[in-house]
């Protein structure tokens, strides 16, 4: 007798915990699965576009940020990278760079009278700083060694070089790259200098894994599945518990079948985010003043747009036109329905339907910044008004 009664005072304890686990009182609500977010990048390879800036001053540990009078660089995409990281922190990266020493320049300490290429081939093993300090979110700061060829000042050198910098990722596959590296000469003459870098990353053949708190979370769902486990267990061993334990049965299915549709409208609510996102990330079809003409540029934004379209079979996009505020009301209204009806008929032609596309054209009434009438601003300014906008209103 005691044992039955000791039985069911257990199944009446867990029937409780669930009650609270419902309305928030024993654990968050999205601690019974796991989610998206309690995943991590553990491994991947990963290319960089990006700028290099060169200081071979001949005294470049003494004066730093001296940008003026000795850093160098080109006003193009300088640097390319690529590179396999693994799950236990290790990267194994090549990079080239391209740069010129410029005339006015401190050169290995004296100014320099011409333009010189700057050539570097460069391979490096690096570590994530994660691996020790623990995960840090968005910052994931690296240190590493490694060697190269680099051709500066129309000399020629093997280098040994060492590297620090930090990634910061805006998704799984987009991040940016911070990195300066030291590049000592192997046994010549020529100057030993620093390079720094700043590149835009795109990762691939991504494998996730479960971060140190979903593996926390995945400890707490096989230990509450071990004690219900456990429960019901004695509950079968209590013949005047069955009722009871019936009961129980039909609600825990009920919370599951209510968790299951739970993360179904996650998912589709995260899903809609998603598209919502891609297509802000397109940006805006930006306009030359007085024009209603797309660029290449232009279309190639475009051309994404109508892949998305067509990719989510239920997107309705609405289309709105702008212009700057230079000129008259009613010739920026029209001269933005030109600009509406340049944008959706390019659309029309790559073969989606009109009736998934809404369109409107506000002239200047809708400007992103302060470039207002009698308010004198740059001609960047005002291109910034002078625009196509996307707006998801349906998925």
């Amino acid at each position: 007798m005691k044992t039955k009664i000791f039985s069911l005072i257990i199944l009446i304890g867990l029937f409780n915990q669930l009650l609270m686990a419902q309305d928030g009182q024993l654990t968050p609500k999205d601690s019974l699965q796991l989610t998206s977010k309690d995943s991590i990048v553990q491994s991947s390879w990963m290319v960089g576009l990006g700028i290099n800036i060169v200081d071979d001053s001949g005294d470049v540990f003494g004066d730093l940020f001296a940008v003026e009078e000795q850093w160098n660089s080109v006003a193009h995409p300088s640097r390319l990278s690529i590179g396999k990281y693994f799950k236990n922190g290790v990267g194994i990266e090549a990079i080239g760079t391209y740069n010129k020493y410029k005339v006015g320049k401190v050169v290995d300490g004296v100014i320099n009278t011409e333009e010189k290429n700057y050539l570097g081939l460069d391979a490096r093993i690096s570590y994530d700083l994660n691996q020790i300090i623990g995960e840090t979110g968005w910052f994931d700061p690296y240190v590493g060694i490694g060697a190269g060829y680099t051709d500066a000042n129309n000399q020629g050198r093997g280098t040994y070089n060492a590297v620090v910098g930090f990634r910061t990722w805006f998704s799984d596959h987009w991040g940016l790259d911070f990195n300066s590296s030291g590049k000592w000469s192997m046994g010549t003459d020529a100057t030993n200098h620093i390079q720094h870098g700043v590149g835009l990353l795109y990762q691939f053949d991504v494998k996730k894994g479960l971060s140190t708190k979903g593996l926390e979370k995945l400890a707490l769902i096989q230990e509450m599945e071990k004690e219900q486990q456990r429960v019901q267990d004695s509950i079968s061993a209590a013949k005047e518990a069955e009722a009871l334990a019936e009961r129980l049965a039909k609600e825990m299915e009920e919370a599951k079948l209510a968790a299951a549709e739970k993360a179904k409208i996650e998912a589709e609510k995260q899903r809609k985010l998603a598209i919502e996102n891609e297509v802000k990330d397109l940006g805006n079809v930006h306009f030359k003043l007085n024009s209603s003409y797309l660029s290449n540029e232009d279309k190639a934004i475009l051309d994404e747009l109508t892949l998305l379209i067509e990719t989510n079979t239920t997107l309705i996009i609405k289309v709105t036109s702008h212009t700057d505020s230079r000129g008259t009301d009613k010739y920026n209204l029209w001269l933005s329905e030109k600009r509406m009806n340049r944008t959706v008929d390019y659309l029309l032609s790559k073969g989606i339907s009109s009736d998934r596309i809404i369109n409107e054209a506000f002239g200047e009434k809708q400007l992103t910044n302060e470039c207002k009438d009698g308010v004198y601003c740059s001609g960047k300014k005002h291109q910034e008004n002078r625009r196509s906008e996307f707006i998801v209103l349906e998925i």
